[in-house]
């Protein structure tokens, strides 16, 4: 059953697309991935699914309910954890989620237990009466989601949920994430730039690339799409020429005296590969990981500095709507 569904959702911010048109479904238990650089849209897409920005033109429902005709609805059955902090440092833990609590109508004889429960679930029960400012940026992290999830809601939405953070912490916010999928039946939606996060988190993955999406299946059915393992060959002398025709080289791109070739079965080919390179410098082989499956279809590889505009421009245009 379906948790989520987007038709044709577009976001304009004064000529400028950030979200041009996609469509996807998302079912109930599942962890789906928008995996992009920065800029792409993965965060106006999921401002848009919570309600926070109106889509400029198509559809979008969550539980249910249309963003835009029943965004209270929506609200009600939804979790944010944003980018960007968003506790307030000069409060404690508890206090954050107390405050939280009482904005979504928890009744007050629950929220004590519900917030033990939450900041259990994060590991940081022994922590909660600590002023924020002086927790670490993982614990910081632990907390905002602990937050997100005191509501019992039924879509998490988590933009960039490890980002900054050591790979230690990453690891233990894995760990949460997956707990809620499992454990909960929670239906999460979470948005990365980073190949090994949404290869190890997400049941499927869609790639967004300058506000469209260009690719969406699982993260094995995405690297099978490729056709093979890939062969890196770097030589003075190599052909691209010699490999042309060949049935089992299912593509080729050539730069700079090396050769990337997509193979059937290269562990069978690799000797026939080997006599028709000639001598080499180096010689890499490897099945396709996500980079390889994101560079295949954007023809580059995350752009980190990238989106720097676009985000800007968001802030300046949601500023100048809340005036």
């Amino acid at each position: 059953m379906e948790a989520i569904q987007i038709k044709d959702l577009t976001k304009q911010f004064d000529g400028l697309i950030a979200v041009d048109g996609i469509n996807f479904s998302v079912r109930k238990g599942e962890i789906f991935g928008l995996l992009g650089p920065n800029g792409a849209g993965k965060t106006t897409t999921l401002m848009m699914l919570s309600t926070l920005l109106k889509p400029t033109s198509g559809q979008a429902i969550v539980n249910g309910f249309d963003v835009v005709k029943h965004p209270s609805e929506v609200r009600g059955s939804i979790g944010m954890v944003f980018q960007d902090p968003s506790s307030d440092d000069v409060l404690s833990g508890y206090e954050n989620l107390k405050l939280h609590a009482l904005m979504y109508d928890v009744p007050m004889a629950d929220i004590d237990a519900k917030i033990d429960h939450v900041m259990d679930l994060v590991g940081m029960k022994d922590r909660k009466d600590d002023v924020v400012k002086h927790y670490s940026g993982g614990m910081r992290r632990r907390m905002e989601i602990a937050r997100g999830l005191l509501h019992h809601p039924q879509i998490l939405f988590l933009d960039e949920p490890t980002l900054g953070l050591d790979p230690q912490t990453r690891e233990h916010i894995w760990g949460y994430i997956e707990s809620l999928a499992k454990g909960q039946g929670m239906t999460l939606i979470v948005t990365t730039h980073y190949m090994e996060e949404a290869e190890k988190l997400c049941d499927r993955i869609a790639i967004i690339d300058h506000g469209k999406i260009v690719a969406l299946d699982t993260p094995e059915r995405l690297r099978h799409h490729l056709g093979g393992d890939l062969v890196f060959l770097t030589g003075k002398h190599l052909d691209a020429e010699k490999f042309k025709g060949l049935s089992f080289v299912q593509s080729i791109e050539a730069s700079n005296h090396t050769l990337k070739l997509c193979v059937t079965d290269s562990v069978k080919h690799l000797p026939k590969i080997l006599e028709i390179a000639g001598p080499l410098e180096h010689l890499e082989v490897h099945p396709p990981n996500m980079n390889d499956v994101f560079l295949h279809y954007t023809g580059t590889e995350i752009r980190e500095d990238e989106g720097d505009v676009v985000i800007q421009r968001l802030r300046t245009y949601t500023r100048s709507k809340t005036k």
